[in-house]
């Protein structure tokens, strides 16, 4: 081998290292990316929460909450109070303008000790009494009474399960025109329950929307800011 080979020889082994070295760091480091409107929705919080924004940035920050994954999120948090050991439900009641007039979780009624009701789904004996139900007062329910006596007449209400027939009863009464729900109890249309609710509030005229998140996941954390 001549020099002249030698030389081409040496000098493809030097590119065909730089060119590995490119390679690898362009798939194994970390990827840097741009804030554009593609980072709000499903990750925007996770965007929002890995970086700052430049203090001298005039720009509002993208991936913030979106007004109905914020009350829905409200409802879920109403949900934690719940006491149920097996469904724990929880409700937002929102004004036309965005205001949140009351909110509610299922539990008994004030005064009820939640000690000496049963909490179970069954009864043993077969005994109504010894179950929950009768005892019961639902998220729904709560809500639209915990309003300190501001009218329900126009408003929305968010709620993460789907209402039962007599919930839609309340609902209806109430003057609510619009439900947004998050989940549905009644999965393969056998329950008479949820049936009756859907024809009630559909004879009713109320707008019934099941809740798109924008987030796949909100966490919050005791900390300071």
């Amino acid at each position: 081998m001549n020099s002249r080979e030698v030389a081409l020889v040496s000098a493809a082994t030097v590119l065909g290292a730089f060119a590995s070295a490119i390679t690898v760091r362009l798939f194994f480091s970390p990827k840097r990316r741009s804030i554009t409107d593609s980072d709000s929705g499903v990750n925007g919080f996770q965007q929002r929460k890995s970086s700052s924004q430049n203090p001298f940035d005039p720009s509002k920050r993208l991936g913030y909450l979106s007004w109905d994954d914020y009350f829905m999120a409200i409802a879920f948090l109403s949900a934690e109070r719940s006491k149920d050991p097996n469904r724990q439900v929880g409700a937002c009641l929102v004004s036309q303008n965005g205001v949140i007039l009351g909110i509610g979780y299922n539990g008994f009624p004030r005064g009820c000790s939640d000690d000496k009701l049963p909490w179970a789904k069954k009864s043993k004996n077969g005994n109504p009494l010894e179950t929950k139900y009768p005892y019961v007062c639902h998220a729904e329910v709560n809500a639209i009474l915990n309003t300190n006596h501001a009218s329900a007449a126009g408003q929305r209400l968010y709620v993460t399960m789907f209402p039962c027939n007599e919930c839609a009863k309340i609902i209806i009464q109430s003057g609510v025109s619009e439900v947004i729900y998050f989940v549905e109890k009644r999965l393969d249309g056998s329950d008479a329950t949820y049936v009756a609710s859907h024809k009630l509030l559909s004879m009713a005229g109320i707008k019934v929307r099941r809740h798109q998140p924008q987030m796949k996941e909100i966490s919050i954390k005791f900390e300071e800011l």
